[in-house]
């Protein structure tokens, strides 16, 4: 089917991606789930090629273009390209907004250009333990000290949180009377700040190569430039940003799927069983149909939720909507097709089940499917 949402650019700068991540990041896959992070290396390589922070101002080392379909470019081709590590998706996708829209200039100045030179990782740290979905059940709180503030508390599931150099906190602030229940607001709390402590490395299912980690904070300080918007104004940044958060997730999650079935289907012309493929037995041929009319029906679903950011029109409502139809058939069709790989499927030198793992979480973060339900289910008036 073709996809009829890219202009002539954005053919050549997926060319361009393609070539990339096959010489630069799909070599070091095994090494990078080793060492339980991506290397810093290669994030500078591809900040050197304009891959990093592409929506910041030129003057900050960007190209001023925000151009979600270059965003869902890099997230599908690291997907086809079996390649690990969730950098692209988490930097431009999600912190690249924070960063470029929600901030000063004269923060802008301050970090834009160590970020689009891939010198700065950043992270956001918004879950808390036993927190779960609800944000603002959120127990970390920022306490005025003179014009700055004190912050005390935790964090957990914070992706990239042991390489970031910037995380962006939510916490609350203390009202007069020493209360925390306050509307949540942004700081950016910077790495080596007294009192700031990274946590252990959570070990996961999958996602290896992406590292997560627990951060403490314990009396930082924090300058009051380097709050992030207003003071309770949190809340309304972030739900700015969860819809695009939720489609880079649907992206990757179609990508994927699509992945594994392209893999599946060589796999089904290669094994031979009772004399003859398998894909030519009639039970595998109908369920590699079934998966292939389910993607081919999500692909064009997603590329008119892409269509409608670009233009400023996706709601909140449609990205949840998205997020929880592609991630759930992401993880169907991926483990159908982990199925039809039989035994073999279950061993880790197979690609269909380091696929498998990590596609897993897709249905967990950046809203729970039980979450977008209540989400979808809210918008319709009830």
């Amino acid at each position: 089917m073709k996809r009829t949402i890219f202009a002539p650019e954005h053919d050549d700068f997926r060319e361009a991606v393609a070539a990339f991540i096959a010489k630069e990041a799909v070599p070091h896959s095994e090494a990078w789930e080793q060492a339980g992070m991506v290397d810093r290396s290669f994030w500078r390589k591809a900040a050197a090629l304009g891959f990093v922070g592409f929506a910041a101002p030129e003057q900050y080392g960007g190209l001023g273009v925000r151009d979600f379909r270059f965003n869902a470019i890099l997230d599908e081709e690291m997907s086809y390209a079996g390649a690990v590590g969730d950098n692209f998706s988490l930097q431009n996708d999600v912190l690249a907004p924070y960063l470029v829209e929600f901030t000063t200039p004269e923060q802008q100045a301050r970090w834009l250009p160590r970020f689009t030179s891939g010198e700065l990782v950043a992270a956001i740290a918004m879950s808390e333990p036993g927190m779960g979905s609800d944000l603002r059940a959120m127990s970390t709180v920022a306490r005025r000290s003179g014009e700055g503030y004190v912050i005390n508390g935790s964090k957990t599931f914070v992706t990239s949180g042991i390489q970031a150099d910037l995380v962006i906190v939510c916490a609350r602030v203390d009202d007069a009377k020493g209360r925390s229940s306050s509307p949540i607001t942004l700081f950016a709390v910077e790495a080596g700040a007294p009192g700031f402590e990274h946590g252990r490395k959570l070990e996961k299912i999958g996602r290896r190569a992406q590292d997560t980690a627990e951060l403490f904070l314990t009396d930082v300080e924090v300058a009051p430039e380097n709050r992030i918007g207003g003071e309770g104004e949190g809340l309304t940044l972030l739900k700015r940003n969860l819809p695009q958060e939720r489609l880079s997730i649907a992206t990757t999650a179609v990508a994927v799927a699509e992945a594994a079935l392209d893999l599946t289907l060589d796999y089904c012309r290669e094994r031979r069983t009772f004399g003859k493929p398998i894909g030519e037995h009639q039970a595998i041929r109908f369920a590699l149909a079934d998966m292939k009319v389910k993607l081919d029906m999500a692909r064009a679903y997603l590329d008119r939720c892409i269509e409608a950011h670009v233009h400023g029109e996706l709601t909140a409502e449609e990205a949840a909507g998205a997020k929880l139809a592609t991630s759930e058939l992401q993880f169907e069709v991926v483990d159908r097709c982990l199925q039809l790989h039989g035994g073999y499927g279950y061993m880790e030198e197979y690609a269909i089940a380091r696929i498998w793992r990590d596609s897993r979480v897709q249905r967990i973060y950046g809203g729970t499917s039980e979450i977008m339900k209540e989400i979808v289910g809210r918008s319709m008036g009830f």
